[in-house]
């Protein structure tokens, strides 16, 4: 099996973890174009496809990552004690973004995207551990999102009844993943009533972490570039299809990360991926196009932190008794800038460019913050 890094891997990520920033911070939700934001309960945007993507990638580096280590004599006890480290850091990160820059703990919250993205990790990387073959992380796979499906449809909510009886299937309040993180962390819900990366979402997303997995051990494999890539596009509309057709009883939701939402946006991250491998690896498409892309790919969950700290920054410090400064730099400049989604799209380019600077000066410096 192959070993050697792959530009199309570090490139797509720094092309995900860009998109995160871009849509995470619009100059205005209520007046940017639709495919900037993420849906409001079932449906799918482009936005709603960058988390399962990063979530996906991270898989296929693990892959990566520990062939590396393992080739270079690491010891299952020193990969263990990697993992938890990480997993702990990734955590306390998360905390640090949720309470930047007041710090309230009485209203802490304490699910966040870093701290899924540390769940899916310790999970992911507990099986890459145990076990490099298919077949179990292809059972496990399946049985997670039909269990996850069982769950939403047929588990009762606590003073509610099943799903389907009395109120609907995936009802924004009454759902066991919300009723269970409201009787778990009441008060510190990123939406109130319930957290778009609730406990039992994690499961799923999980699921997506797996088929990065999947996807790196068939890159690793010894079959030919050509048909690697083969693979993976057919496996890519075979998923975006089956999910598409799973939709139609289980809808893809993005906040309760659906079992169709995991194959549909599964697909879509497996077909850029065969997009990208045949552009980079195949074709040897490299150059300075790939450039900006590395420098966010290579700095990956250092920069988005840097982005959410600085979100928080600029939407707390008050320029006058009206206004933020981001809101200041928004209505001051950029609504005024053709029709208002324009304008807020422009914000948030400023915004990733803003972004850029750091993590261009650690690119250039060689420094790669692996955490």
């Amino acid at each position: 099996m192959s070993s050697v890094r792959l530009l199309s891997i570090d490139v797509l990520r720094g092309l995900t973890v860009a998109f995160m920033i871009l849509v995470n911070n619009n100059g205005n939700n209520d007046l940017a174009f639709h495919a900037l934001n993420h849906s409001v309960w079932n449906g799918f945007t482009p936005t709603d496809l960058v988390f399962p993507a990063f979530l996906f990638i991270m898989g296929i580096s693990m892959v990566m990552s520990f062939s590396v280590r393992k080739k270079h004599g690491a010891t299952a006890t020193q990969q263990l004690v990697s993992i938890v480290r990480r997993f702990a850091l990734l955590v306390l990160l998360g905390l640090i973004v949720n309470g930047f820059p007041y710090f309230n703990l009485s209203t802490l919250r304490i699910y966040g995207v870093l701290q899924r993205i540390a769940v899916c990790y310790l999970l992911a990387a507990l099986l890459q551990l145990w076990s490099e073959k298919m077949t179990p992380r292809v059972v496990l796979l399946l049985t997670v999102l039909v269990g996850y499906w069982i769950l939403l449809r047929y588990v009762p909510v606590p003073g509610y009844g099943v799903p389907t009886h009395g109120f609907p299937l995936l009802d924004r309040n009454i759902n066991i993943v919300a009723w269970t993180d409201r009787h778990i962390l009441p008060g510190r819900l990123f939406e109130g009533t319930r957290d778009p990366e609730g406990l039992l979402s994690n499961l799923p997303a999980f699921a997506s972490t797996l088929l990065g997995l999947l996807a790196g051990s068939w890159l690793q494999s010894t079959r030919s570039a050509g048909q690697k890539v083969v693979g993976l596009f057919l496996a890519g509309v075979l998923m975006i299809l089956v999910g598409l057709l799973w939709s139609a009883s289980f809808p893809i939701n993005k906040k309760l990360w659906t079992s169709s939402y995991v194959l549909y946006a599964g697909g879509w991250s497996t077909l850029l991926l065969a997009a990208f491998y045949h552009l980079i690896e195949v074709k040897g498409a490299r150059g300075r196009w790939t450039a900006p892309s590395l420098v966010f790919g290579m700095n990956a969950i250092t920069v988005y932190v840097f982005s959410e700290l600085l979100s928080s920054a600029v939407a707390v410090f008050q320029v006058n008794a009206q206004q933020s400064f981001q809101q200041f730099v928004y209505f001051s400049y950029f609504i005024h800038i053709g029709p208002p989604a324009v304008g807020s799209l422009l914000y948030s380019l400023l915004f990733v460019a803003v972004c850029f600077i750091p993590a261009l000066l650690l690119y250039r410096q060689r420094i790669f913050i692996k955490l």
